[in-house]
């Protein structure tokens, strides 16, 4: 196998942080080569380095044994580098074949020559066993054809290097299996892949070499024949990580928080969340299970005051409410870990012990009247930030210093720590590495433990498993079932997720 990538001795140095330290590896034609790595170990600072976008202080990238030009990033692309992003690069309103050859369309004269991107697509499609409707408008399609779109986009410009990025973040179960089969494909047909994923079980059934980063410093190679999955997580951090939560017997209680018949539009003002109705109870957690875009995130932000509700009922502790804000649903008992929380999570600008008091930054003891306290505002980022684990050199540095995996710790101790009789998580590991997501886990039982309604919104089915007492499944803005999370069949849930059966 020849060497398509070559990173030789690469080192990238900010002010205070070491990104990369003194880091080579090859990729060759044909391997899958899987990277892996905690948030902030440097990942991303490489992978940036090899698109030209970042140059490194020392060493050197060849692609094809040529080096790279550093700001060169369409040279690199056209030397034949692609990557799939986590998050979709496409256009919704546009069809699979306008996303395809977007920026480089096939002409006839001065126009478009449609039918012979059509044709193109139709034969990349079957040549690499990814078939897709060239004339399907993307906004229709289910997440995992557009991931397919995606793939195939990149595909097109003959690429001999393929970097996926977490891609299969929002796909159901049925939809990674055949992702994954895609993966194995590319590489037999010559494609050299980098697989960035924190799904552990992902690269035991796809890698050929596993490449591991932490604190900068390239940590070690190795693969699947010669290790598993709990060693893979204890080369990612540094420790032995519990990968199976160990969830007791729910002691659930009375009915905390109801919702009926909920219903709500999205920012398209289309009819998202078509009569919604559940139950949580004291003490138990409630996973809703479901593909992204199937109205999980209209309904939690209806519930938690940041969405208006077209129609329906939210009791919490038998008493109904109206339409709430964020500050209003936090008053009447609800705590929310947000799905996003770059943008509704925190204030990156403010310090991290601002961002740990955000819902209480006008109550004592952390005000009095107009008045802060900031000798008990620093004393309780000092509890927190060794309660919860959260790496920082001092609590003063902005939330914007922070590492994804850590941004997440600060959300979850501000939200926890009040012990509110609701807490509604919603995607609350989404692209934190396996220390992390051990780490929130035993928190969010923790806090059902304490006796806390738990509402837990993920797309990892996964996690759903593992958490939940109850799960919900929800498709096409409805609930299509509850079952007992004892006994739970993947596969029947998976099928709902996609909407296969009802």
């Amino acid at each position: 196998m020849s060497a398509l990538l070559e990173i030789t001795g690469v080192s990238k140095q900010y002010p205070g942080v070491l990104a990369n330290d003194n880091i080579s590896l090859t990729v060759s034609a044909g391997e899958v080569v899987a990277l892996l790595g905690e948030n902030g170990a440097g990942k991303s600072t490489l992978l940036k380095a090899v698109f030209g976008l970042v140059k490194p202080d020392s060493g050197e990238i060849k692609i094809g044994g040529e080096p790279i030009v550093f700001g060169d990033t369409a040279g690199i692309i056209s030397r034949g580098v692609g990557m799939v992003h986590q998050h979709f690069q496409l256009v919704p309103v546009m069809t699979v074949a306008e996303n395809i050859i977007l920026g480089d369309e096939p002409k006839r004269g001065l126009f478009i020559n449609m039918k012979a991107a059509r044709a193109e697509i139709i034969a990349l499609s079957k040549r690499y066993g990814l078939e897709v409707d060239p004339d399907a408008v993307i906004e229709d399609l289910p997440v995992g054809m557009q991931q397919r779109v995606e793939i195939l986009k990149a595909l097109r410009k003959d690429v001999k290097l393929l970097i996926l990025d977490e891609p299969t973040a929002v796909l159901t179960p049925q939809e990674i299996d055949e992702l994954l089969s895609v993966v194995r494909n590319l590489a037999k047909s010559g494609v050299g892949i980098v697989l960035i994923t924190h799904k552990l079980h992902e690269v035991m059934a796809v890698a050929d070499r596993v490449v591991v980063l932490r604190g900068g410093k390239l940590i070690g190679t190795t693969s699947p024949k010669e290790t598993n999955e709990a060693g893979l997580a204890q080369m990612m951090v540094g420790r032995s990580v519990v990968l199976q939560v160990n969830r007791t017997e729910a002691k659930r209680g009375g009915v905390v928080l109801e919702v009926k018949g909920l219903q709500v539009r999205d920012d398209r003002k289309i009819l998202s969340v078509k009569g919604v109705d559940f139950s949580l109870h004291k003490g138990e957690i409630l996973g809703i299970a479901g593909v992204e875009g199937n109205g999980q995130r209209e309904f939690v932000e209806a519930i938690c005051g940041m969405r208006h509700r077209e129609a329906g009922e939210v009791i919490i502790n038998g008493v109904a409410t109206k339409d709430l804000d964020p500050h209003g649903a936090h008053e009447a008992g609800i705590s929310h870990v947000p799905e996003d929380r770059e943008k509704h999570g925190l204030v990156s600008s403010y310090s991290i012990a601002d961002n740990l008091i955000l819902n209480q930054f006008d109550q004592e003891p952390f005000a009095k009247g107009w008045i802060r306290n900031l000798g008990e505002i620093s004393k309780n980022a000092l509890g927190m930030v060794e309660k919860f684990d959260i790496r920082t050199p001092s609590a003063s540095n902005t939330a914007s210093s922070l590492s994804g995996g850590n941004k997440q710790k600060v959300v979850v101790a501000r939200e926890l720590s009040e012990e509110l009789p609701v807490l509604i998580a919603a995607q609350p590991t989404r692209g934190v590495d396996v220390g992390s997501i051990e780490f929130i886990h035993n928190q969010l039982l923790s806090a059902r433990d304490k006796g806390a309604a738990v509402l837990l919104v993920s797309a990892e089915l996964d996690e759903i498993l593992s958490l939940s007492d109850r799960i919900a499944v929800m498709s096409g803005g409805k609930i299509v079932a509850i079952v007992d999370s004892k006994g739970a069949d993947r596969n029947y849930i998976g099928r709902l997720m996609a909407g296969l059966d009802k």
